[in-house]
């Protein structure tokens, strides 16, 4: 097999580090083809690790690889795998983001949810490429342990989830995130774009806003994100 710099339309991917490669061969080793490790790593937990499941996949040293694959250079270990697919839980609750275009801070607003136990997320497209390394490696290998699908639109989302209410976290809202009581089944907690956020068709009874002070205009995403897991998780306890 010939591994190149990665492309969105390959059908295999990479994670780039020790971490995201141990999140990866816990939760999803049968996706394996190859893991390559940098002649100068000698973690023995890890490379034992990387060993004791070795019979899913194949492993080798290879320098020069690791070398053209990371973008950086302290990447020592490198995993390449299959794409996969994943379906959401219907008895969860779910984030939705609405055309994510930034690789970092997917990665990061995958990190946070998982933190806070949300493991379902679906995304409406155009939207950044889910299996993009720099999305791995930027979740810290939490990409391995949630659920994220692409959806053509909203309507499509809501057949399949008819029972999960949408909140829409909007400038343009009443409803103060401090103030609101979650009180659906299932809830959605909804955000758009980094630069233009979300149209004013998702304003409705239901939709949410941060208050922060008029000296910014709004808040980082992956911060919003952040905010509102905190708020909902909270409640939820």
């Amino acid at each position: 097999m010939d591994i190149k710099t990665y492309k969105k339309d390959y059908f295999y991917s990479y994670t780039l580090g020790a971490f995201p490669t141990l999140e990866l061969i816990k939760n999803h080793k049968e996706e394996i083809l190859k893991v390559l490790i940098h002649s100068s790593f000698t973690n023995e937990e890890v490379l034992n690790k990387i060993k004791d499941n070795s019979s899913y996949y194949e492993m080798s040293y290879n320098d020069k690889l690791i070398s053209k694959l990371a973008s950086k250079g302290n990447c020592y270990i490198v995993a390449i795998f299959k794409k996969y697919k994943m379906t959401l839980n219907k008895d969860k609750n779910h984030i939705l983001l609405v055309n994510p275009m930034d690789m970092g801070n997917l990665g990061t607003i995958i990190r946070s949810a998982l933190g806070f136990n949300i493991k379902d997320i679906a995304i409406i497209s155009p939207c950044v490429d889910i299996f993009d390394p720099k999305v791995l490696r930027a979740s810290m290998g939490s990409f391995f342990s949630v659920n994220i699908v692409i959806f053509k639109s909203l309507k499509e989302y809501q057949s399949l989830y008819p029972e999960h209410v949408i909140h829409a976290f909007m400038l343009q809202a009443k409803n103060k995130l401090q103030d609101f009581k979650f009180n659906a089944k299932y809830t959605t907690l909804t955000f758009g774009n980094e630069s233009s956020g979300l149209d004013i068709s998702y304003l409705d009874d239901n939709a949410i806003v941060i208050e922060h002070k008029k000296d910014i205009d709004s808040l980082n995403l992956p911060i919003s994100i952040g905010i509102a897991l905190y708020e909902f998780t909270k409640q939820q306890k």
